[in-house]
């Protein structure tokens, strides 16, 4: 088996190229190969490479940033998925708690509305909508902050500013589960693995989200992993102060509880990840 893969160097890309690796041959499309926000060549480029699985973790994640530039982002998040979807191939595709508002007092299912507060929550449930209406076998699989050892994301920037700062004054009204980007790719493959393995992938095909289990605040994801630096034995770290987020305004607004009930994937495909505590741990070990 072909599987095409996009956003190769980005978190979950990385690993995916090694996650994806015992299921066939791996084709490693970075934005030379494939350039997303080119959609007008999507579907010869695809073509030319005869994939049997596209597996597309690639996204344009600058929330902010998407603010002032939609076209782009609406491009590579909404159009470009489309367009992979219209190849005829099937699709995993990777999206975002963000489609949602964080209004809701539990975790969101897969039954809930979305309802974006941003454009970049906005693109990424247009590329959702392209994807389900082209008709092929797909899965989407939703995810939400999102970390690891490498690249831009939550974990380095503040492991480096305790290095750097007397004090860290981190948000504590939003609320999720921190998810190690390897994890990710390893249930991923695992869930894309037994889904081909199906008689009829079509079937089950659909979303279903992919996140850690349990729930903390960016607040509570910071006091974790100054702990465990300590335990690793830096001294000196940054001290931790809590403050709402209208102490910290942004361009584009957080939902303020990102958590996600994956028991439709652990039913379906009999996968579920750690709690976010426990998959920290590893991650930094």
């Amino acid at each position: 088996m072909r599987i095409l893969l996009t956003g190769v160097n980005g978190q979950v890309g990385w690993e995916l190229r090694r996650t994806l690796a015992p299921l066939g041959e791996v084709i490693a499309a970075d934005r030379g190969v494939l350039d997303l926000a080119d959609t007008a060549a999507i579907r010869a480029k695809v073509n030319a490479l005869a994939p049997d699985l596209i597996v597309n973790p690639a996204a344009y994640t600058a929330v902010d940033r998407a603010e002032s530039e939609p076209d782009l982002a609406y491009a590579i998040n909404a159009a470009a998925p489309g367009e992979l979807a219209a190849c005829g191939v099937p699709l995993v595709h990777f999206s975002t708690d963000y489609v949602f508002d964080g209004r809701k007092a539990g975790a969101y299912t897969e039954a809930d509305t979305p309802n974006p507060l941003g454009v970049y929550g906005a693109s990424k449930l247009g590329g959702e909508v392209a994807v389900a209406r082209a008709g092929v076998p797909h899965l989407i699989l939703r995810t939400a902050w999102v970390y690891g050892p490498r690249g831009r994301n939550f974990l380095l920037t503040m492991q480096r500013l305790a290095r750097e700062r007397e004090s860290l004054a981190v948000v504590d009204d939003q609320f999720g589960a921190p998810t190690w980007s390897r994890l990710v790719a390893e249930a991923a493959a695992l869930v894309i693995a037994r889904w081909l393995d199906r008689r009829n992938p079509a079937a089950s095909s659909g979303v279903y989200h992919l996140a850690c289990g349990g729930r903390t605040s960016w607040h509570g994801f910071t006091a974790a992993i100054l702990a465990q630096m300590a335990a690793h034995g830096e001294a000196g770290l940054a001290r931790l102060t809590a403050i709402p987020s209208s102490g910290y305004p942004t361009p584009a607004a957080r939902p303020a509880n990102s958590q996600l009930d994956c028991s439709r994937l652990a039913d379906t495909f009999g996968v579920r990840l750690p709690p976010w505590e426990a998959a920290l741990a590893l991650c930094l070990e």
